[in-house]
């Protein structure tokens, strides 16, 4: 059997209500989000509930297009997202496995693809 643990995450950034830093989508840390590393990031609401899983080559990159583009399976949930946990992992076979199993084992409530549980 193969055993998976979960990868602490590497950053984390959290919405601010009324930044007075520049912000991008009320995240005024969002340059903490390495622009040229791989990984998974994971987008949470207020409850600490696990909303979305995804996996990118180029991890702020990808994260901002959840933002900004209208085939997101997050566009009608965007203002829900209030944290966002990023893990650093270059191996794209890695990502790829880490991301189908927190999807399933965290119960993501807007994956649709690479579900199990339901």
């Amino acid at each position: 059997m193969i055993n998976i643990t979960i990868p602490q995450p590497s950053v984390t950034i959290t919405k601010q209500n009324n930044p007075e830093l520049s912000d991008i989508y009320g995240f005024t840390d969002f340059h903490l989000i390495p622009r040229d590393k791989g990984g998974i990031f994971m987008f949470y609401n207020n409850n600490k509930e696990l909303l979305f899983v995804g996996k990118a080559r180029k991890l702020r990159q990808r994260i901002k297009k959840h933002f900004e583009d209208n085939v997101s399976p997050m566009k009608m949930h965007r203002d829900e997202v209030a944290k966002i946990s990023v893990c650093i992992i270059e191996d794209p076979v890695h990502r790829e496995i880490y991301e189908t199993y927190i999807i399933n084992e965290l119960k993501a409530k807007y994956n649709i693809d690479k579900v199990f549980f339901k």
